[in-house]
């Protein structure tokens, strides 16, 4: 039914909201038993390109609650191979209802694909707005013109600590769903 997509997290998730108290480890036992388990495959993109630019001070702070739209947004950029081929998302997501409101697509991870998605995030502010941009300490982010960039729309920057991904748990965590419920389970020929 799930085509593989849920672990014993999720199925036991789905179960109590159809009424069926279960513990968790009694699902994952089961799950074991019969062999089931969510087909998921992990490899991450590192952006890494030894230390450029500046850092910004981690102003979220794992406070990922946002009380009104545009309040927190969070960025990230991920890997996808295809065929041979990579391709990278850049999207941004508000933290009010964990919305993509913005993404950029390229076959390779340049500063060009980033300028695109903040492009397309912007034209969903109100002249009032000011969200935090929060990400991780990737070359994109500590380069001059992307805190530029910011600072033009009045955009409070904020960044994870070195090597600490839970402080940008909720894009790794959308990168994670998404790469394991909608694409490693299909086989794509092509980019397009």
């Amino acid at each position: 039914e799930n085509r593989g997509r849920y672990g014993y997290r999720r199925v036991t998730l789905s179960l109590h909201r159809e009424g069926k108290q279960i513990n968790h480890k009694a699902v994952q036992r089961l799950m074991g038993i019969l062999s089931l388990k969510a087909a998921i495959k992990v490899k991450r993109y590192r952006s890494y390109r030894g230390e450029v630019g500046q850092t910004a001070p981690n102003v979220l702070q794992r406070d990922f609650k946002a009380t009104r739209p545009n309040e927190k947004w969070v960025t990230d950029v991920t890997e996808f191979a295809v065929n041979g081929r990579k391709l990278y998302l850049s999207p941004v997501i508000d933290l009010f209802n964990n919305e993509v409101i913005s993404y950029s697509l390229s076959e390779r991870p340049v500063m060009n694909m980033v300028e695109n998605m903040l492009d397309q995030a912007f034209k969903k502010l109100n002249p009032h707005e000011h969200p935090v941009l929060h990400s991780d300490q990737g070359w994109q982010y500590r380069m001059r013109r992307y805190q530029n960039i910011l600072k033009e729309h009045g955009i409070k920057q904020s960044m994870s600590r070195k090597g600490n991904c839970l402080d940008n748990a909720v894009v790794e965590c959308f990168f994670g769903t998404l790469k394991s419920e909608c694409f490693y389970l299909d086989e794509f020929s092509n980019i397009s």
